[in-house]
């Protein structure tokens, strides 16, 4: 095997602060879904998205716990 696979844990309920804001200001989002996408609501408009989670790894800036507010990232 060429190298080691990971995947970045992320939880239901985390908020995720993306590299490029939304149209609305906003650059943090709350996760409610994850799996092999991700279902995202923006935090100051309140819109969803689904981005593939190899965008999201991507373009995670920093992750935020919901319950647990302590920087991951």
């Amino acid at each position: 095997m060429a190298g080691a696979f990971f995947l970045y844990p992320f939880q239901k309920d985390d908020i995720v602060t993306l590299k490029k804001p939304h149209p609305c200001g906003g650059t943090s989002w709350k996760i409610l879904r994850i799996g092999l996408d991700a279902t995202l609501v923006c935090e100051k408009c309140g819109r969803t998205m689904i981005i593939e989670r190899r965008a999201l790894e991507k373009a995670c800036v920093r992750v935020v716990g919901g319950a647990d507010t302590k920087d991951k990232m």
